[in-house]
């Protein structure tokens, strides 16, 4: 089963096998159920800025 979500709250229910982050149409990150909790966390913006000084490391 594949879940888009701009919210973490529905994942709390679910077992989840993998997590994938995307800004802006890229994939930023790949994890396991963990990395929702980072997002919980920290929050979105922290990929956002990683994938930004990626982008400007290129």
């Amino acid at each position: 089963m594949l879940i888009i979500t701009h919210s973490t709250r529905i994942l709390e229910s679910l077992k989840v096998d993998y997590t994938h982050v995307m800004v802006d149409g890229r994939l930023v990150a790949t994890g396991d159920a963990s990395l929702v909790e980072k997002i919980n966390t920290e929050g979105y913006e922290s990929f956002v800025r990683e994938a930004e000084a990626r982008e400007a490391l290129q």
